[in-house]
C-alpha cells in the first residue's frame, strides 16, 4: 500500500511542477487552437466545475474515470494530449490512468486551470447535456 501512495505522490508532484517537457504553456495552448490538428484537451475535474466554466473544446473525463473511458477510444494512444484540472493533482492521477491505458503523448497544461482563469484566456461557458 505505501508504494501505491509513494507512485500516486510522485504523480502529483508531477503534475505539479512546471518542467516544460511534461507541460504546455498558455500561450502555447492558444496557438494550437488555431490549428488545424491541435493536440486534444481534457478537463479531468469535476462536472460541476467543468459546467462552471473550461477551455474551449476541452474533452471532460473526470479523473477517476481515466482508468477505464471509452471516450477515446477513436484516438491513437500516440496521439498528443493535454490534461488539467485546476492545480495539477487530479491531472497527475489522470495521466496515470491514461497511461494504463496504453496513451503515451501526454502533457499538462501549466498552471492548470487556475492560471489559465487567472490569465483571462477564453473559457467556454457551460453546455447543455
Amino acid at each position: 500500500m505505501r508504494k501505491f501512495f509513494a507512485i500516486v505522490f510522485l504523480l502529483i508532484m508531477q503534475a505539479c511542477s512546471n518542467d516544460a517537457k511534461k507541460h504546455i504553456t498558455q500561450s502555447a495552448r492558444l496557438q494550437q487552437m488555431q490549428e488545424s490538428s491541435p493536440p486534444i484537451i481534457i478537463d479531468v475535474r469535476s462536472e460541476y466545475e467543468y459546467q462552471a466554466g473550461h477551455i474551449p473544446a476541452a474533452l471532460h473525463i473526470p479523473f477517476w474515470n481515466t482508468f477505464s473511458t471509452d471516450q477515446l477510444q477513436s484516438y491513437s494512444t500516440t496521439q498528443p494530449f493535454v490534461l488539467y484540472c485546476e492545480h495539477g493533482p487530479r491531472a497527475g492521477i489522470a495521466k496515470w490512468g491514461l497511461s494504463m491505458q496504453g496513451f503515451e503523448n501526454i502533457r499538462y497544461l501549466q498552471g492548470h486551470m487556475s492560471a489559465w482563469r487567472k490569465a483571462g484566456l477564453p473559457i467556454s461557458p457551460a453546455t447543455d447535456k
